[in-house]
């Protein structure tokens, strides 16, 4: 199921579907237009994205209305949170890595005497005229 989610949501154009019903069910001309398709191309993703369940249809009159199904998102957010956790670990263990080189900086400045001088660059010879 998770590899039709992810199929479905790899087009462009059906990523913008779905963050656009993110705001609540819409019907496939209001969807065509905002997304800038026109409507036989976004009843094809939207059809794309039903099949993948991520959208429902309901019929009311003759128009189509769509909206997300939240289910196929979850188990996707499930799955993504199994990578967080080693994300974050790694945030971690370089949260400690920069604190650690930031003490090591201050210490080094703080061994080097206030009057001391910082070594001096290589001159440059005096124009001739």
């Amino acid at each position: 199921m998770m590899a039709a989610t992810l199929r479905a949501l790899a087009e462009p154009s059906r990523l913008q579907i779905v963050e656009l019903l993110r705001s609540g069910p819409r019907p496939v001309g209001s969807v065509a237009a905002k997304v800038g398709l026109r409507q036989p191309q976004a009843s094809k993703h939207l059809h794309v994205l039903s099949k993948a369940g991520l959208v429902e249809v309901r019929v009311d009159a003759q128009r189509r209305i769509y909206e997300l199904r939240p289910a196929p998102l979850k188990e996707l957010d499930v799955w993504l949170g199994r990578y967080r956790k080693i994300w974050e670990a790694n945030y971690r263990r370089l949260d400690i890595l920069l604190e650690e080189m930031k003490g090591k900086t201050a210490r080094k400045s703080r061994m080097r005497p206030k009057h001391a001088k910082a070594p001096a660059g290589r001159k440059r010879p005096a124009k001739r005229s």
